[in-house]
């Protein structure tokens, strides 16, 4: 067991690459920032930009997660979403993308897992 417990925690290709893309942009953008070099604090800025447009990307193409939790079996960060295609009910990445992905996504076509009792006196 992991110290965070038994939990879908949603590591995704889509929330890796993003979160590395965007401390790439931060990182440039804070040296930057020391070497007081104003394109490239832009340039920083815009590859963070960047890293929610690659995020946003990945997820519509299924490397993403629903909102929630998921079945066991699909907790790997490897699993593709094979719900991405139609649209997530809620998701308003799914809603940006455009209105036929919206419709695509009924609320409550997606399954539901259980998620363990919280242990007492933890």
């Amino acid at each position: 067991m992991s110290a965070h417990g038994h939990v879908d925690l949603g590591h995704t290709v889509a929330g890796w690459t993003g979160t590395t893309v965007a401390l790439l942009g931060f990182a440039g953008a804070g040296a930057a920032v020391c070497a007081a070099w104003v394109p490239g604090i832009l340039i920083g800025l815009g590859v963070v930009v960047l890293a929610g447009l690659v995020t946003w990307l990945l997820h519509l193409a299924g490397w993403g997660k629903p909102s929630g939790p998921r079945p066991e079996a699909e907790w790997d960060w490897r699993v593709r979403d094979t719900g991405a295609r139609a649209g997530h009910a809620d998701c308003l990445g799914c809603r940006v993308a455009g209105s036929r992905r919206a419709v695509g996504a009924v609320a409550g076509a997606r399954s539901s897992a259980a998620l363990p009792a919280a242990e007492e006196g933890a």
